[in-house]
């Protein structure tokens, strides 16, 4: 792992100097723009629309449909869905460019490989005779660019980017041959950069499993590899220590109690409510963006305390979270479930025995509905835990912490990695697009 990050750091540092370190044009002008600001001096500035002529053809052809899902945020990728769109859409043909006008801080935008229609909030454009299409879509995933479209939105829930304003936006145009070489230098570049990015996601889809695989061995197993086995009789849990027990849930818990439901608008002042969305992964918990709902006096049966667990009842099978240094009176809201459990168990064990893989997945085989994934409190309390006594369960969960911690690191390390080369990668797409590194002799 040590070697892998040696060669990540060098490559980032590789990337950044060459972007500090690539040629300048010999001669600048005044754009007379603020957001260009100096251009090479045979650029011409031009606006948007002069060069970018917006399609408006509506068909229902259903030849390769694009909707804002397919495209992916900054790279200008293609996703493929399996979705099927109805109404109307836009016809483009090869070389247009598709750009997301609904929130454009998502900067999605799509250069057409083939002809098709764009389905949903689009601006359609296609190219004049004095601009690429290969170019142009890299002006348009400049970060500068998104961040002017962005800032003139219209509607609070779902912002929009009129073409109006999108049209009159000034553009650095050069001339046909440089736009030529601009696009093939940023393909060459983006790919390579966009290759360590996919190395990175893998490394940590990696680490993710070997965390999970840690915490279902500890659990079932325990830590002594020489420790007699038996046969649980539990098809997903398998053999165990000899010495463990294995109960249902139900054995070891006190209470479990459904949340509290209100149709009240959130107040200012109030206690607060703690709500799915306020679940984060592997049980933890984030109580800061709560909102309060008001106070009554039946709230106070569906207070939360120091090692309560919460499962999501709807919406998030097998999501759950664990209260801890609770600081103020928080309730809970009615699609989860608060579990109690008597001192049998260390709470640290107990959550870590239901991140387990087999867990998880024995609990999910018991989803009830389509969409909205339902599990009841009888689901989970039916559920198997296998366990030591309380002083093995402590060590196990103490060794899970430490392992757990580094395993985390290095998936923090990665996506730090990830975010340094998506910077550089929008690094790179300003300088060139805006003239302010010169490309043409490397292409």
């Amino acid at each position: 792992m040590g070697d892998f990050y040696r060669y990540l750091g060098v490559a980032i540092a590789h990337t950044q100097s060459r972007i500090m370190s690539f040629p300048k044009y010999d001669r600048y002008k005044n754009s007379g723009v603020e957001w260009l600001g100096e251009v090479p001096e045979h650029w011409n500035i031009d606006r948007l629309k002069r060069n970018l002529h917006l399609l408006t053809e509506k068909t229902t052809r259903r030849e390769n449909p694009v909707a804002l899902e397919n495209i992916q945020s900054w790279t200008g990728c293609f996703v493929p869905t399996e979705t099927e769109f109805e109404g109307e859409g836009i016809a483009f043909e090869c070389g247009d460019i598709l750009f997301g006008k609904l929130r454009p801080y998502l900067a999605k935008a799509y250069l057409a490989k083939v002809s098709g229609e764009a389905v949903g909030d689009f601006h359609v454009m296609r190219p004049g005779d004095i601009l690429l299409g290969q170019y142009s879509i890299y002006q348009i995933l400049n970060r500068e660019f998104i961040a002017i479209v962005d800032g003139s939105t219209f509607g609070a829930k779902m912002p929009r980017v009129s073409w109006e304003f999108m049209a009159n936006i000034a553009m650095g145009i050069p001339p046909l041959p440089e736009q030529r070489s601009i696009a093939t230098f940023l393909d060459r570049e983006t790919t390579k950069i966009d290759e360590l990015i996919a190395e990175q996601r893998q490394l940590i889809d990696l680490l993710k499993e070997k965390r999970q695989a840690v915490i279902s061995h500890a659990v079932t197993k325990g830590l002594n590899p020489d420790a007699p086995m038996k046969d649980s009789a539990i098809e997903w849990l398998g053999e165990v220590p000899e010495h463990w027990e294995i109960f249902k849930v139900r054995r070891f818990l006190t209470e479990h109690k459904q949340g509290y439901y209100s149709s009240d608008p959130y107040v200012n002042d109030g206690v607060k409510l703690l709500r799915i969305t306020d679940l984060l992964d592997f049980g933890n918990v984030n109580f800061d963006n709560c909102p309060s709902v008001v106070k009554k006096e039946d709230t106070a049966l569906f207070l939360l305390q120091d090692g309560d667990f919460v499962f999501a009842r709807t919406g998030g099978a097998g999501t759950f979270g664990v209260i801890h240094n609770i600081q103020e009176p928080v309730i809970f809201a009615s699609y989860l479930i608060r579990f109690r459990f008597n001192d049998k168990f260390d709470k640290s064990f107990l959550r870590y025995s239901f991140l387990a893989e087999n867990f998880q997945g024995s609990l999910k085989q018991n989803i009830h509905g389509g969409v909205n994934q339902n599990v009841h409190a009888e689901d989970i309390k039916e559920q198997y835990i296998a366990f030591p006594l309380l002083p093995e369960q402590r060590s196990i969960a103490a060794f899970l912490d430490r392992e757990i911690a580094k395993l985390d690191e290095l998936i923090a390390e990665a996506q730090h990695a990830i975010a340094l080369l998506q910077e550089r990668r929008t690094a790179l797409i300003s300088a060139a697009v805006t003239g302010k590194i010169d490309v043409r002799s490397l292409v």
